[in-house]
């Protein structure tokens, strides 16, 4: 006895089209704005670097002034970030795993250092830590000056690089199941254990992202800084700052070799942050 068995049915072939036109269109489209957004204000930085020739870059980065403005805003920047990211995390973790009064003002007032005016910001910061400010009055006394100084950088830098941290941190959070630690309680783990085998793992990923990206942020912050600095030459002088003083003196080489290797510490840090989350991938990948 033969059974007859039927042919599988093919399915039609269904065109997948977006909102947009053409992909030759969309593509095309996307890469012109890129262009003259961006790459072509770089391609120009980079040409102007180049006309300086290696003497230029030498003569500029061989000024004492423009040393210490470099390690200024390097070290700092990388301080702030590291304690925004530490601070961050355990913000995200009170917002994300506990419930108290306020949680939703709290959390709203993370994202404040991105919609405020950076020059506002650096006011706020100056007037607070004056030396007869709320906070710069007992500080004082207590023989810590904080304007004028590179702790006020560094509470600048801590101001707009934590919400990077906290939000970059929060929804992984979020996604980490409690009965994980549950049962690492239940199998006798101690609370260090517990954080640094349960938890860590697959925060540190985000964690280091948003360290990355408050240091960039840092690196090139401006408005918020320069009220609180003081902007003192060997003192408290950032780079950001010390281009606008190169150019407001017509030293146009100058600018452009600081501005290049702001840039390249920029595309340094991107490169960072793809890395990580590549990594991250992967590792989400193999489990």
């Amino acid at each position: 006895m033969s059974v007859a068995v039927a042919a599988p049915r093919r399915r039609p072939f269904i065109r997948i089209t977006g909102a947009l036109p053409g992909f030759g269109l969309a593509l095309g489209y996307a890469l012109s704005w890129l262009g003259f957004i961006v790459l072509l204000p770089l391609a120009a930085l980079f040409l102007r670097a180049s006309s300086a020739g290696v003497e230029g870059f030498a003569v500029t980065l061989s000024d004492p002034r423009v040393q210490h403005a470099l390690l200024l805003s390097f070290g700092v920047s990388a301080i702030a970030a590291l304690f925004a990211t530490l601070a961050g995390v355990i913000i995200a973790w009170a917002l994300t795993r506990y419930d108290f009064p306020g949680r939703r003002l709290v959390d709203a007032m993370v994202d404040l250092p991105f919609a405020l005016p950076t020059a506002v910001a650096g006011i706020a910061l100056a007037a607070l830590y004056a030396p007869d400010g709320l906070l710069g009055a007992p500080l004082a006394r207590l023989g810590w000056q904080v304007v004028y100084n590179p702790i006020g950088i560094f509470i600048a830098l801590v101001f707009i690089g934590l919400p990077y941290a906290v939000r970059t941190v929060q929804p992984l959070i979020a996604e980490i199941d409690r009965e994980l630690e549950e049962a690492a309680a239940t199998l006798g783990a101690a609370r260090w254990q517990t954080v640094f085998q349960v938890l860590v793992p697959p925060l540190a990923p985000a964690a280091l992202t948003g360290l990355a990206l408050a240091f960039a942020r840092g690196l090139g912050e401006y408005g918020s800084v320069i009220f609180i600095a003081g902007n003192l030459p060997g003192v408290s002088e950032i780079a950001p700052l010390l281009i606008v003083i190169k150019l407001s003196e017509f030293d146009y080489t100058g600018a452009t070799v600081i501005a290049v290797i702001m840039l390249a510490m920029a595309f340094l840090m991107l490169l960072v942050i793809n890395l990580i989350q590549a990594w991250s991938r992967r590792r989400m990948g193999n489990v």
